[in-house]
């Protein structure tokens, strides 16, 4: 009350119905927005609020708003200092003010002192404003009026935001940016003092054309800091000798190609917020702009995603080289572009054979010539392995196996496997890629090959990549058993060939275990290379836009270093970066030759892993006794192999009578055909303990086409053919029940038998 009592006689005397204007100001209504309101450019942000990219606003102006606390200290107080000392003690006009400028503008016949304060120049922001003085009187009442609506935190933060600094700068962060590039909150004592006195006259005093009257003024807000207590004596005379240090940066622009997809989202001053991480982000296109060099005019762009297992956000999106240099369009997203992804389809073409009892990561595969008339496929070295297994085989990338793997599996359930994974680019016909898929004859996205590798790292568990924080993270969806996931993990692991030398992690670092794979396409015209764990992924290509190739585009040589560097310079976690297996895999006895589950003639076996829900079925057929060929005594035993890669199989499925079919049995067939239809998946029967009443009919969709073998919990049955079902009587528990076909194809259902107890209830 003694405020406005104040007021209401500085008003009465200086201004014609002064208290009548003054009971206005405390009662009339008022929206402070109009006030507040700011016309802000649009930003995109990192997932801690650091800016990533920024746009012009509508009247064609840099303006950045920020909260008070994100704001430098020193910049409020010599702003206080400068504009308003009295800031904190008036209500919206500063009587004393006001008298010292009337004394002075009538001693000097002119206007040469003003009395706005920081409220009546937040006031003067809106429209229209002039100098007469029914418009000053008019910025008096609505300054008191703000005054009494907003506390003054609120009026020297809308102040900051707002006004002037030079060129088309609006606010204090737009300028800190664009004259000493970084925020505002990290301004020293001279940056501040600087920024403090421009908007007294923006242009006159723009430090990049005017940087004498600058400093002059600079010194002169220092001085009243001084007088005010802001700063001592001593920071006084170092800021005074410290350089102007003014100069013209550039707004940050990270991830242009999410910027540039993020523009209308960002239009009329939103901040979009995105899962990036700023440093991650900068790290990543400063290694892959420094890659880039090592190759002039040989390969002149390259992509690189970096992924956050767990969540499956994206920290950092390299969409091209350089967004405005790289040849043939750097505004062009490689990220999204169809190219020939070499063999880094390979991991996926075995982990669907893993699924389906079709390979065992110990599996003895031949590397050798194969001839399919018109297609001859070779190694990338030309040279060949002979025996290897079939871990071996992927983890090098040998091209010969992997085709043998695809035959099994057939191109036709691989091509359909695809876009379950996300990868939907593969469009032509099965026939058209043919065995060709092995060797990565079709067009890939690096952004969906990223989300297959992340699909591998989470163990079998598809999600797409997250890009915005406002995205919902979507339900998993299971491609994947754990257990085929967890040896391809196996499969897959080896240190980054620079590790050997223990060159690029720093001395007295463990570096954690790491999986990863490379790709080289046809002619040398894309690299890629593809690291991860259950911390991170790290995706890159490399090439040229117009596809042009180069000795130089190979995955080992080229990608592979740049994803290395880039994934041990992710910020280290402290949860298991190797997945733990639990009871997702076990342990089984096999062919120390073969890598089979052993025949009874096998002479050797060891010990390894598989996963658990792999059938061992598919038995060693390479050993056999002597006398089985020679007519002897049986005292020794003989090996039979394959005369060639072509259909290469060692192994044959046994009945309790011996072998039922052989291996070399082409597994490209309709494999999708086969299905078990009773008992269904997950099926629960209800024991009735009657003679013949807990049996049932085994049945399935090819058993009028051919003859059919059923294993219950992997024991062998029986055999079902065309006409002639097989029965089993059902006992209680839980059971797994697979069928097979004499090509080796499988399905396999799970189904539990429930004794009958008081509240058991039948619906008939």
């Amino acid at each position: 009350m003694a405020a406005a009592l104040r007021l209401a006689v500085w008003t009465a005397l200086l201004v014609p119905g002064g208290a009548l204007l003054l009971v206005a100001a405390v009662l009339w209504p008022m929206n402070p927005e109009r006030y507040t309101a700011i016309d802000a450019s649009g930003e995109v942000l990192d997932r801690s609020g650091q800016t990533l990219q920024a746009f012009l606003s509508a009247d064609e102006q840099w303006c950045f708003p920020r909260a008070l606390d994100e704001i430098s200290p020193y910049l409020v107080q010599a702003t206080v200092a400068v504009e308003d000392k009295r800031f904190f003690a008036h209500h919206g006009v500063d009587p004393v003010a006001v008298l010292r400028a009337t004394i002075q503008n009538m001693g000097a016949r002119r206007v040469a002192s003003g009395a706005s304060t920081l409220t009546m120049q937040v006031v003067k922001q809106s429209p229209p404003a002039s100098r007469s003085l029914r418009a000053k009187a008019r910025e008096a009442v609505e300054a008191i009026r703000l005054d009494a609506r907003l506390d003054k935190n609120r009026i020297l933060e809308t102040y900051l935001n707002s006004a002037p600094y030079g060129l088309n700068l609006v606010g204090c962060e737009a300028a800190s940016r664009r004259y000493f590039g970084r925020p505002a909150k990290e301004l020293t004592i001279p940056e501040a003092a600087l920024l403090a006195g421009l908007p007294k006259a923006p242009t006159g005093l723009m430090p990049l054309h005017h940087a004498r009257k600058a400093r002059t003024r600079r010194d002169f807000v220092l001085k009243r800091m001084r007088e005010e207590g802001c700063i001592t004596e001593i920071e006084y005379k170092e800021a005074l000798s410290a350089p102007l240090g003014a100069a013209r940066h550039e707004f940050p622009m990270y991830s242009p190609h999410v910027g540039m997809r993020l523009a209308r989202e960002a239009a009329a001053g939103k901040r979009v917020c995105t899962t990036l991480d700023l440093s991650v982000q900068a790290r990543a296109e400063a290694l892959v702009r420094r890659t880039l060099r090592d190759y002039p005019g040989e390969i002149t762009n390259a992509a690189m995603l970096v992924v956050d297992i767990p969540t499956l956000d994206v920290l950092a999106r390299v969409g091209s080289g350089d967004f405005f240099e790289t040849p043939h369009g750097g505004q062009v997203d490689a990220c999204r572009a169809l190219r020939s992804p070499g063999s880094t389809l390979k991991p996926f073409i075995y982990a669907l054979a893993l699924e389906n009892d079709l390979v065992y990561p110990c599996e003895t595969l031949c590397d050798n010539t194969l001839d399919f008339g018109g297609y001859s496929p070779e190694n990338f070295d030309g040279g060949y392995q002979g025996l290897v297994s079939a871990s071996d085989a992927l983890k090098y990338s040998l091209n010969i196996p992997a085709i043998t793997v695809l035959e099994r599996v057939g191109v036709e359930r691989f091509h359909a496997f695809l876009p379950k994974i996300g990868i939907d680019t593969a469009r032509k016909p099965p026939d058209h890629y043919g065995l060709g898929l092995t060797l990565g004859n079709c067009e890939v996205r690096l952004e969906d090959m990223a989300t297959a590798y992340a699909m591998l790292a989470n163990l079998g568990e598809y999600r797409s990549l997250r890009t915005l924080l406002s995205e919902p993270p979507r339900p998993p969806r299971r491609c994947l058993s754990r257990g085929a996931c967890l040896a391809i993990y196996d499969m897959l692991e080896q240190p980054f060939p620079e590790e050997f030398a223990s060159e690029l992690v720093p001395s007295g670092n463990v570096a954690t275990r790491v999986c990863w794979k490379t790709g080289t396409s046809a002619d040398f015209r894309d690299a890629w290379a593809f690291a991860f764990n259950q911390h991170y992924l790290v995706g890159v290509w490399m090439g040229n836009n117009d596809g042009s190739p180069s000795k130089w585009l190979v995955g080992m040589r080229a990608a592979l270093p740049l994803a290395a560097a880039m994934f041990r310079r992710l910020p280290p976690k402290e949860t298991p970066a190797w997945p733990v297996p639990g009871d997702d895999l076990r342990t089984v006895d096999v062919c120390a030759l073969t890598g089979l589950p052993p025949a009874q003639w096998c002479p050797h076996t060891r010990r390894v892993t598989v996963p658990r829900e792999q059938l061992v079925l598919r038995r060693c057929d390479v050993h056999y006794p002597a006398a089985a060929s020679s007519g002897g005594d049986g005292g020794g035993i003989c090996e039979r192999w394959p005369g060639s890669a072509m259909g290469w199989n060692l192994a044959c499925v046994r009945g309790p009578a011996g072998p039922v079919s052989s291996g070399e049995a082409k597994a490209n067939a309709r494999e999708d055909t086969l299905r078990i239809l009773n008992p269904s998946n997950r099926a629960v029967f209800i024991a009735t303990h009657e003679t013949n009443g807990d049996r049932i009919c085994l049945r399935a969709s090819i058993e009028r086409k051919s003859p059919l073998h059923w294993y219950l919990n992997e024991r062998y049955l029986g055999e079902s053919r065309p006409g002639a079902p097989l029965l089993i009587d059902l006992a209680p528990g839980t059971h797994r029940l697979t069928c097979m076909t004499p090509q080796g194809v499988t399905d396999t259902v799970d189904f539990e038998v429930r004794s009958p107890g008081p509240d058991t209830r039948v619906n008939g």
